[in-house]
């Protein structure tokens, strides 16, 4: 039986490129692993954030587009995105979300507080305290180490057909089932973190691709062999997956489940530092071959941007 460790990365769209650099690096204080661009559509970035490293299960990517449509979100989602931080990192978390003006509510489900919130772009997000999973060694701002996020909680999915997800993600994914309470379905992968994957347990109405919504959601796959046993394993399920794609960071391969969320299971090597040193890490605009020829056009094209310290601002 495959088993998945969890969650590799979660990929959005957003809106103006430097609010979504000032909201994931200046408020959130994750660190900016890689600036590069959208494979399919190399006039728009592709943007990752994670931990100090850039390990899978901390990466959160977006591709942003300034002017595009506000989506919905819904059924074929990614609901809510959840973030893990130390266990009494909250109060910390409370105060730098009022300091931005951030509206926040509290809620508590499965025994765990959860503060919920919205980015700049209404992506539905989370933070949950956990024990688990390595601290973050990335420090920035006024975000310390020792509050700073460790990496993906999990995620809520929205499906339109929820049972079906839940079979897939126990009997395909390797998840287990662990509880059930107002709603929702919990899993658990054997991961230390992004390993928690709740389902609502009933359709909420179709969602729509745009601003402020997730594109896809990513599992992990330990290497290229491990992958290609994933393709053949998903395959053999009943499901269309995609040959094996080259994201320069990593290998994907993509299916929709019969909820209609699109997954993706990516490969944990090569990581991020391969055409960059890791303490430079998403500083410079990194670009796959068949597009470094055209590095001027496209740097004449894509909007400036900057990770800024949003703390000594004002």
């Amino acid at each position: 039986m495959k088993r998945t460790a969890g969650i590799h990365h979660i990929t959005a769209i957003v809106g103006h490129p430097q609010q979504n650099v000032d909201f994931y690096a200046g408020i959130l204080g994750l660190r900016m692993v890689k600036k590069t661009v959208n494979f399919d559509d190399p006039g728009t970035y592709h943007l990752y954030f994670g931990n100090d490293g850039g390990k899978p299960g901390t990466i959160i990517t977006f591709f942003p587009w300034a002017d595009a449509y506000p989506g919905v979100i819904g059924d074929g989602q990614v609901g809510v995105t959840s973030y893990v931080v130390p266990t009494g990192a909250f109060p910390f978390w409370e105060n730098r979300l009022t300091k931005f003006n951030i509206e926040f509510s509290k809620s508590e489900r499965f025994g765990e507080r959860y503060l919920t919130f919205k980015d700049t772009h209404g992506l539905q997000l989370e933070l949950v305290e956990r024990a688990s999973g390595d601290q973050s060694s990335w420090a920035f701002g006024e975000v310390t180490s020792n509050v700073a996020i460790k990496g993906f909680g999990g995620a809520t999915l929205f499906s339109a057909q929820p049972d079906q997800t839940a079979k897939l993600l126990v009997d395909v994914m390797g998840l287990e089932k662990i509880a059930e309470e107002n709603g929702l379905m919990r899993f658990k992968s054997y991961g230390e973190i992004g390993n928690i994957i709740d389902v609502k347990s009933s359709p909420s109405g179709r969602g729509q691709m745009g601003v402020g919504t997730v594109h896809h959601i990513a599992w992990r796959a330990e290497d290229d062999a491990d992958q290609l046993e994933w393709r053949e394993h998903v395959g053999n399920a009943g499901y269309g997956v995609t040959p094996v794609q080259d994201r320069n960071y990593f290998n994907a391969i993509y299916f929709k489940e019969r909820g209609e969320i699109l997954f993706e299971i990516a490969t944990d090597p090569p990581g991020f530092a391969h055409d960059e040193s890791g303490e430079t890490m998403g500083t410079e605009l990194k670009l796959p071959a068949q597009y470094e020829q055209h590095r001027d056009a496209l740097m004449n094209v894509l909007p400036p941007i900057e990770v800024r310290n949003l703390d000594n601002e004002g």
